[in-house]
């Protein structure tokens, strides 16, 4: 696989101790940060019975666009929907490839061991911002702005924006933005909950009331350059599978496909 620009490549293969078939695969996976964990978890299984590998590239959606544009070559992309639909209208996906597979909501995070804040309401949410010390959420101008935006409407329309103004630090997850929150930098960050499940040091207090919350839709396809599909159209089965369900629970995401 090419090394795209500014993507953190893992080296992580997801075959498990099974033998390879004959007809073994290697699928390489470009994912956003949201939905990483949930996607290594489902490739896990997914080698095991099928002897396929898998490996993985994770960067922020608008990086992963710019390489892909430059030539990078994945198998399976897992992306949010709107960039998917971008992409697949400039002819760099397989049609009709795109499914949803999951989505993501935005949860209030504080350290281990601090206070849990109540949030159960937006005049609750208001109160806890107006209060906070120091704030951390998505920069709504980075690439995987899309959070930071919502949150950045979330406190206009609070009427807030200007009395929290100076403690405010804006980094994405992916840039360490929850770290922050774990090392005491920040007392209060908001971000997608599956970004903030796999950090230690930190508590995931919940979700955004009903009446803020903002989602994001995940869906994988198939590049255009993938000559060899059928691996990857089993992979992205397998996303969207019944058995697949508790992965994405597990990572703090919601499946969206039907149960099958």
């Amino acid at each position: 696989m090419r090394g795209g620009t500014g993507i953190r490549t893992l080296a992580v293969l997801a075959c498990v101790g099974t033998a390879p078939v004959a007809e073994a695969a290697d699928i390489r996976v470009y994912t956003s940060g949201a939905p990483a964990q949930a996607v290594r978890a489902i490739a896990a299984g997914f080698s095991a019975q099928t002897g396929h590998q898998v490996t993985f590239a994770v960067a922020q959606p608008a990086t992963i666009e710019r390489d892909l544009a430059a030539g990078d070559r994945a198998d399976v992309v897992v992306l949010p929907a709107r960039l998917m639909a971008r992409l697949e209208q400039s002819g760099r996906l397989r049609a009709p490839s795109a499914v949803d597979v999951a989505r993501v909501g935005v949860g209030i995070v504080v350290r281990d061991g601090a206070s849990r804040p109540d949030i159960s309401s937006s005049a609750a949410i208001r109160q806890v911002l107006l209060g906070a010390r120091s704030i951390v959420y998505p920069d709504p101008r980075s690439g995987g702005g899309s959070t930071g935006r919502a949150v950045a409407r979330m406190i206009e329309r609070m009427g807030i924006a200007e009395a929290i103004k100076a403690k405010l630090t804006l980094k994405a997850a992916i840039g360490g933005g929850v770290d922050l929150v774990a090392g005491g930098t920040a007392e209060i960050g908001l971000f997608n909950i599956s970004e903030i499940v796999p950090i230690k040091g930190v508590t995931l207090v919940g979700p955004l009331p009903a009446e803020l919350q903002s989602y994001i839709v995940f869906g994988a396809a198939i590049p255009a350059s993938n000559a060899a599909p059928e691996p990857a159209e089993a992979f992205i089965q397998a996303l969207g599978a019944a058995a697949a369900r508790q992965a994405w629970q597990d990572a703090g995401l919601e499946p969206v496909a039907p149960a099958r």
